[in-house]
């Protein structure tokens, strides 16, 4: 159940390329104890307004603020309660997962003898105990998956920005991951997530934010989209939504007829 303090704060956030408008005039806010999906065709804007949001990148005009700090002007203090894992996570392949999240630790500015604690909690709750000691390129690509969320997880953050999380991940994986990710908004975090997998955000998440040619279009739950789009019937799923709000349906009735 989500609280009515916005974790993530976004207003007016615009970001140019040159002459090219990525993210246009994006108002969002991302509630405690809730998931969030952030939806879009692909060059949507999804990534450009994430980078946005952890500080990656800088708005061309707009403000992003994160548990109440402006990324721009107070970035410590945004960074420190933010976790980020991108699409493709960039780890340093050469530490074993216990030096990588020892050395994540050690950058937020943890005690020693909780960062070991909470390596050992990680470890296990990702089973990964006994690759622990492996180096990060021995892995397989689900594995640094887990590894990349553990280590976004160390210091126990109250933001967690996700850039398709079960991406490539076995079933089994893509499960615990979406467990967890519920476990952190019932204990009061705010969950951010962008995926293609329109099955998985609605089912997980609480909220869905929709952008299309780098605005946003449509936030709500599932009955409020629904009842958006002038739907009541709770049969419609989101891939309907979605595909009618961003004009996809001429290709999904090609789809139908080339069966």
């Amino acid at each position: 159940m989500s609280t009515h303090i916005p974790f993530i704060k976004t207003q007016h956030l615009v970001k140019k390329f040159g002459d090219k408008i990525a993210v246009n005039d994006v108002n969002l806010e991302v509630f405690g104890g809730e998931i969030f999906g952030f939806l879009g065709p692909n060059g949507a804007g999804k990534t450009t307004t994430i980078k946005m949001i952890v500080g990656l990148l800088q708005p061309t005009s707009g403000r992003v603020k994160v548990g109440g700090y402006d990324v721009l002007t107070h970035a410590g203090q945004a960074k420190s309660i933010c976790g980020y894992v991108p699409d493709t996570p960039n780890l340093y392949a050469k530490l074993t997962g216990r030096e990588l999240l020892r050395f994540v630790g050690d950058l937020y500015g943890m005690p020693r003898q909780q960062i070991e604690r909470r390596i050992e909690e990680l470890l296990r709750l990702f089973d990964l105990v006994q690759a622990g000691d492996d180096t990060i390129d021995s892995y397989s690509h689900g594995m640094q998956q887990k590894i990349a969320l553990a280590a976004a997880l160390v210091h126990d953050p109250k933001v967690l920005v996700l850039d398709e999380p079960t991406i490539g991940l076995d079933p089994k994986s893509a499960r615990l991951i979406k467990d967890i990710l519920r476990q952190m908004a019932e204990r009061g975090a705010a969950v951010f997530l962008s995926t293609h997998i329109l099955e998985i955000a609605e089912r997980m998440c609480d909220r869905i934010g929709i952008i299309h040619q780098g605005q946003v279009i449509a936030v709500g739950t599932m009955e409020e989209l629904r009842k958006l789009r002038g739907i009541g019937s709770g049969s419609i799923s989101l891939e309907d939504i979605f595909l009618s709000l961003t004009g996809g349906t001429e290709y999904a009735e090609i789809a139908e007829v080339l069966k």
